[in-house]
């Protein structure tokens, strides 16, 4: 790579990306299912590691398991904690077939899981093992996202240090296909309309700031850091938030900067250091957190 923020339009791998959006939900789902539960689901998520996206240990009976997409030698391998290993290969082919690969594999080390084999938010859903419309991997664009998210991640893990209240890690959530970081003042959050599902309930239990990066999709088809504030204080979304190329998305109720903004800047980090710290002054001043309480001291800052 001959930069570490690789350049990567949506529109350029939408076939790749919206195929592993399939296969990390197959994958992220086997994390629903065995991992011990935690608060606004921080169980559930995948974790960039030095080559992909991991699920981490997950514990399985006596022992543990690991579960890792391999963006360099594009493999999925999984590892079990008595040294057993196995992999398939990470190329073009439908989600069903991945599907059963998968699922071959964790019951040839003897690893059962029952899983709902459905997607979660996505538009017209179509069941894993029916699904031949998503066949699509070029590794070139896989290895190109996973250097995105690996810029994201670390930068977003600097902002983390800067808090000192309840927040969580830096994560990326399969269902969304985001990476996300959330911060919180120990307040609960207004009860959600009785329309909101049970996840959301949990998910928005308390009042919260998250930033994060998604690569493109929806309201905002391009690669993007975004921030919000929940529940939105008035006047938050009129607020003049740096640098300059960011801008507010009434559709989402989220401040966005566009990917290409940041890889273009003089200083990639700073610019979405930058944009991270004025969505949370803003938000935090508008809806009157302790401050004094959970900021650590800029003198202070990683």
């Amino acid at each position: 790579m001959d930069t570490p923020w690789p350049r990567l339009p949506l529109a350029e791998w939408q076939d790749t990306h919206d195929t592993l959006h399939m296969w990390t939900q197959i994958v992220g789902k086997t994390r629903l299912a065995l991992a011990p539960k935690e608060n606004h689901w921080w169980h559930v998520p995948l974790y960039v590691s030095a080559r992909g996206l991991s699920t981490t240990a997950m514990p399985y009976r006596s022992g543990a398991f690991e579960v890792e997409f391999d963006f360099l030698d594009h493999r999925l391998t999984v590892t079990t904690s008595d040294g057993a290993t196995r992999d398939i290969a990470l190329r073009p082919q439908a989600v069903a077939d991945f599907y059963r690969a998968y699922m071959g594999v964790l019951d040839s080390l003897g690893i059962a899981v029952k899983v709902w084999p459905v997607p979660v938010e996505v538009g017209d859903p179509i069941p894993f093992l029916e699904d031949r419309r998503h066949a699509s991997y070029d590794a070139d664009h896989a290895q190109r996202f996973f250097r995105m998210l690996l810029q994201a991640d670390r930068v977003t893990k600097r902002f983390k240090g800067r808090f000192l209240g309840k927040s969580s890690p830096v994560h990326f959530f399969w269902g969304a296909f985001d990476l996300a970081l959330t911060r919180f003042n120990g307040r609960r959050a207004p009860e959600p309309t009785d329309t909101a599902s049970s996840m959301m309930r949990e998910a928005m239990s308390h009042e919260e700031i998250s930033v994060g990066f998604w690569p493109g999709s929806g309201a905002v088809p391009e690669p993007a850091f975004y921030a919000y504030v929940r529940p939105e204080p008035p006047g938050f979304g009129a607020t003049a938030i740096r640098p300059k190329a960011a801008y507010y998305s009434r559709e989402l109720a989220d401040f966005i900067l566009p990917y290409d903004a940041v890889r273009s800047a003089s200083s990639p980090d700073e610019a979405v250091l930058d944009f991270y710290q004025s969505v949370y002054d803003a938000g935090a001043d508008l809806a009157r957190w302790d401050r004094a309480a959970l900021d650590r001291p800029p003198a202070e800052w990683p």
